[in-house]
Parts: C-alpha cells; sequence; structure tokens
C-alpha cells in the first residue's frame, strides 16, 4: 500500500492589532494574556511609549487557529480597549486596503503606484483614479482600473470635491493618495478624511517656492535632494511626515537631471509611506507619527 501524504494544515487567518494610549503599566500583560485566553498566537509585535507625550503605541500581527471573526474579536477586545482608554483597531491582515490616487500633469508617482500594486508590491486594490486633467485617462484604462475626471476651478470646488467624497464613500475607500494632484483641499474635505490622505512634495519647501523648484535648487547649489511623504492637512504642506528620501547630488548635475532625480524619490518615499499605510503599521502621535516598519 501507498502511504499517504499527510494533509497540509490550513492557514490560520492573519489579524492585526494597532493601538495608542495614555501610556502605564500592564498594557502589554494585558493584550498578550487576551490573546493566549482567546487562543491566538502572536506572530509579531512592536511597541513604543512616547515620553514627551506621555502615549504608548502599539502594533500587534497575531493569526488565530480556531474560526473567529473580525467582528468577534472587536467585540471581545471592547472591555480592554475601554479600561486602558485605548484608540484601538483590528483588520484582517490578508485583507487588502481600497485606495483612490488623484493626479493632475505628472504622472512618475501613479505609474510607479500602479505597478506596484499590479505586481503585489502594494497590498492595495485601487479603486479609482481621479483627475482634474485627462492626461493619464489611457495609462490607467490598460489597467483596467476605473478613472475619473473631476475638473476644478475656483467656482466649482465645492461640487468637485463633494463628487471625490462619493466616490470614496461608494467605493468603501480606506485612503486617498495625492500621487502628484495640484490642487489645494479645502479645510472642510482636509477634516472629513484626516489621517485618510497622503501627500508627496519634494523637500525643498518652503526655501524653494513657486514655479520651478528644482532649477531653483540647482541655482543655489543643492548638494541633497529630497522628498517628503505626509498625512494631508488644513495647514498646506505641514501635516504629519510619514517617510523622507533623499539621494545626493553633484555639481555636475543639469536642472533637468535634478528633476529626474527628484521624481525618482518622490516615488520612493510615496510608495512606502503607502505600503506602511496599508500594513496598518502608521499611528498618529499629535503632529508626529509613529511608525512601526
Amino acid at each position: 500500500m501507498n502511504e499517504q501524504s499527510p494533509r497540509a494544515e490550513a492557514p490560520a487567518d492573519q489579524y492585526v492589532l494597532t493601538l495608542s494610549c495614555p501610556d502605564k503599566q500592564g498594557i502589554v500583560h494585558a493584550v498578550s494574556s487576551y490573546l493566549f485566553m482567546t487562543g491566538c498566537n502572536i506572530e509579531d509585535s512592536q511597541q513604543f511609549g512616547d515620553h514627551d507625550t506621555g502615549l504608548f503605541f502599539m502594533r500587534v500581527h497575531f493569526s488565530a487557529e480556531a474560526p473567529v471573526t473580525v467582528d468577534k474579536l472587536r467585540a471581545s477586545f471592547a472591555a480592554i480597549g475601554d479600561s486602558f482608554h485605548m484608540d484601538w483597531q483590528i483588520h484582517r491582515a490578508d485583507q487588502k486596503m481600497r485606495i483612490v490616487l488623484m493626479v493632475s500633469k505628472f504622472g512618475h508617482c501613479l505609474n510607479d503606484l500602479l505597478f506596484r500594486a499590479r505586481t503585489g508590491a502594494l497590498p492595495v486594490e485601487i479603486a479609482a483614479v481621479v483627475s482634474n486633467h485627462t492626461d493619464f485617462a489611457e495609462l490607467v484604462a490598460s489597467y483596467n482600473i476605473p478613472f475619473h475626471h473631476i475638473p476644478v476651478t475656483k467656482e466649482n470646488k465645492p461640487e468637485a470635491e463633494a463628487r471625490l467624497l462619493e466616490l470614496v464613500r461608494e467605493e468603501r475607500v480606506e485612503l486617498v493618495v495625492l500621487a502628484r494632484y495640484m490642487q489645494v483641499l479645502s479645510d472642510d474635505l482636509c477634516k472629513q478624511l484626516s489621517g485618510r490622505i497622503i501627500n508627496i512634495h519634494h523637500s525643498f519647501l518652503p526655501s524653494f517656492k513657486g514655479a520651478k523648484p528644482y532649477h531653483q535648487a540647482h541655482a543655489r547649489g543643492v548638494k541633497l535632494i529630497g522628498a517628503t511623504a505626509h498625512y494631508v492637512t488644513a495647514d498646506l504642506d505641514e501635516g504629519p511626515i510619514i517617510e523622507q528620501e533623499v539621494e545626493r547630488v553633484g555639481h555636475d548635475v543639469s536642472p533637468e537631471g535634478l528633476v529626474a532625480i527628484g521624481r525618482d524619490v518622490e516615488c520612493q518615499a510615496l510608495a512606502r509611506a503607502v505600503k506602511w499605510h496599508a500594513e496598518r503599521r502608521i499611528l498618529l502621535n499629535g503632529r508626529r507619527t509613529v511608525v512601526f516598519a
């Protein structure tokens, strides 16, 4: 008789718990005890206590051998969250985050994110691309992703932002990514999507404002090209920083060369920020972020 090969065990369901709360003794013990008592196993755990703010931050990736739903996990954890005054969330680790990309006339970040999502390098599902121009409609269509042209003028800006919010609600979007979207969002929109909009810009601000910042940088002999990915707030380009990327440049690099290098570092910084947000690795800490990368 031929021996039967052992049946492969079904992979355990994977979840991510994130929390922040006033720092005090017993938080880690309470969380680990809860997971043990519910038959879960900790796969990875990261924590940070901020002495400046007195807050504690934690991210736990855990698995559940026995069948359980995320709703049951949330319901059973609620008492612990209340006892420590936690701001907490539990999500399935294998569920891709639904996002919307917004772009104007510079497509390098859009193209990079589309490709990374297609190849699985980003754990996201791009629900739609929104633009105030039609330049990249064909590119987006090649990925079989809906493209929404929403023109923005001074007169119709409230209506345009209302259409965006409607799209976010209809498509159950968790994150909006400004992939070089060159429109200033209203204070109201920033508040409604607080903690759910990421922007990218070159790090020469505020030193080189206005048109052609890389040409201004070249004229000043800049030696570092940088880019910053941050959450969007009503304060223009001053939201909590998520990630920054820099590259050293020499005196022989032309303005056009600086632009090309700048595009690369913008893509890198933005992609990492989107990935970390989608993996629930970023926790807001006032005007700063805690990133469990």
